[in-house]
Protein backbone atom coordinates (compact mmCIF):
# COMPACT_ATOMS: atom_id res chain seq x y z
CA UNK A 1 0.00 0.00 0.00
CA UNK A 2 1.57 3.15 -1.19
CA UNK A 3 1.51 6.29 1.32
CA UNK A 4 -0.97 9.17 0.78
CA UNK A 5 0.86 12.26 -0.44
CA UNK A 6 0.48 15.41 1.55
CA UNK A 7 -1.52 18.09 0.09
CA UNK A 8 -0.63 21.93 1.30
CA UNK A 9 -4.20 23.23 2.26
CA UNK A 10 -2.99 27.62 2.09
CA UNK A 11 -3.48 29.58 -0.36
CA UNK A 12 -0.48 32.00 0.80
CA UNK A 13 2.67 32.44 -1.62
CA UNK A 14 5.50 32.99 1.08
CA UNK A 15 6.97 35.42 -1.48
CA UNK A 16 10.42 35.58 0.57
CA UNK A 17 10.81 31.78 -0.14
CA UNK A 18 10.02 32.11 -3.69
CA UNK A 19 12.54 34.89 -4.13
CA UNK A 20 14.79 33.77 -2.29
CA UNK A 21 15.04 30.31 -4.57
CA UNK A 22 14.24 32.18 -7.46
CA UNK A 23 17.61 34.10 -7.11
CA UNK A 24 19.76 31.13 -6.85
CA UNK A 25 17.93 29.06 -9.23
CA UNK A 26 20.38 28.16 -12.49
CA UNK A 27 18.91 28.67 -16.23
CA UNK A 28 16.84 26.12 -18.01
CA UNK A 29 19.83 25.88 -20.12
CA UNK A 30 21.68 24.13 -16.73
CA UNK A 31 18.85 22.41 -15.56
CA UNK A 32 18.01 20.46 -18.52
CA UNK A 33 21.60 19.29 -18.63
CA UNK A 34 21.61 18.33 -15.01
CA UNK A 35 18.34 16.29 -16.07
CA UNK A 36 20.43 14.76 -19.12
CA UNK A 37 23.04 13.13 -16.77
CA UNK A 38 20.38 11.85 -14.46
CA UNK A 39 18.98 9.92 -17.17
CA UNK A 40 22.29 8.28 -18.18
CA UNK A 41 21.88 6.41 -14.33
CA UNK A 42 18.15 5.32 -15.73
CA UNK A 43 19.36 2.65 -17.89
CA UNK A 44 20.68 -0.71 -16.16
CA UNK A 45 23.18 -1.80 -18.63
CA UNK A 46 24.95 2.29 -18.41
CA UNK A 47 24.69 1.67 -14.93
CA UNK A 48 26.43 -1.72 -15.00
CA UNK A 49 29.11 -0.16 -17.57
CA UNK A 50 30.02 2.81 -14.84
CA UNK A 51 30.02 0.12 -11.93
CA UNK A 52 32.22 -1.68 -13.82
CA UNK A 53 35.21 1.51 -14.43
CA UNK A 54 34.86 2.19 -10.97
CA UNK A 55 36.54 -1.06 -10.50
CA UNK A 56 38.85 -0.29 -13.38
CA UNK A 57 39.90 1.24 -16.58
CA UNK A 58 38.43 -1.10 -19.12
CA UNK A 59 38.45 -1.52 -23.13
CA UNK A 60 35.35 -2.47 -25.01
CA UNK A 61 36.26 -6.01 -25.69
CA UNK A 62 36.67 -6.11 -21.52
CA UNK A 63 33.19 -4.58 -20.89
CA UNK A 64 31.49 -6.77 -23.30
CA UNK A 65 32.67 -10.35 -22.10
CA UNK A 66 32.04 -9.21 -18.61
CA UNK A 67 28.38 -8.31 -18.99
CA UNK A 68 27.99 -11.02 -21.72
CA UNK A 69 26.31 -8.24 -24.26
CA UNK A 70 28.15 -7.40 -27.73
CA UNK A 71 30.90 -4.77 -28.93
CA UNK A 72 28.38 -2.91 -30.78
CA UNK A 73 26.11 -2.79 -27.82
CA UNK A 74 28.72 -1.63 -25.31
CA UNK A 75 29.93 0.86 -27.90
CA UNK A 76 26.83 2.98 -28.35
CA UNK A 77 26.10 3.00 -24.56
CA UNK A 78 29.47 3.88 -24.43
CA UNK A 79 28.83 7.06 -26.33
CA UNK A 80 25.78 8.31 -24.49
CA UNK A 81 28.32 7.95 -21.48
CA UNK A 82 30.73 10.13 -23.03
CA UNK A 83 28.64 12.75 -24.65
CA UNK A 84 27.19 13.40 -20.88
CA UNK A 85 30.89 13.35 -20.06
CA UNK A 86 30.48 10.12 -17.53
CA UNK A 87 33.32 8.63 -18.95
CA UNK A 88 36.35 8.95 -20.99
CA UNK A 89 38.41 7.04 -23.35
CA UNK A 90 42.42 6.64 -23.57
CA UNK A 91 44.04 5.05 -26.47
CA UNK A 92 46.88 2.68 -25.86
CA UNK A 93 47.98 2.06 -29.79
CA UNK A 94 44.90 0.18 -31.07
CA UNK A 95 42.93 -0.22 -27.98
CA UNK A 96 40.79 2.31 -26.53
CA UNK A 97 40.18 2.31 -22.51
CA UNK A 98 37.66 3.63 -20.66
CA UNK A 99 37.76 5.39 -17.46
CA UNK A 100 35.06 7.48 -15.10
CA UNK A 101 35.61 10.86 -16.63
CA UNK A 102 36.52 12.66 -12.90
CA UNK A 103 36.43 12.57 -9.34
CA UNK A 104 32.60 14.39 -9.80
CA UNK A 105 31.16 11.10 -11.73
CA UNK A 106 33.18 8.64 -8.90
CA UNK A 107 31.39 10.66 -6.37
CA UNK A 108 27.90 11.03 -7.87
CA UNK A 109 28.46 7.01 -8.23
CA UNK A 110 29.43 6.00 -4.67
CA UNK A 111 26.43 8.08 -3.03
CA UNK A 112 24.16 6.75 -5.24
CA UNK A 113 25.59 3.38 -4.29
CA UNK A 114 25.23 4.24 -0.94
CA UNK A 115 21.52 5.40 -0.86
CA UNK A 116 20.69 2.29 -2.20
CA UNK A 117 22.02 -0.08 0.08
CA UNK A 118 21.03 2.23 3.00
CA UNK A 119 17.74 2.02 1.68
CA UNK A 120 17.76 -1.98 1.78
CA UNK A 121 19.16 -2.71 5.08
Amino acid sequence: MTEPVALCECCVVHEETVEAVRQVMPDDGVLFDLAELFKMFGDSTRVRILFALQQSEMCVCDIAALLGMSKSSISHQLRALRQTRLVKPRRDGKTVYYSLDDEHVVGIFAQGMLHVCERRE
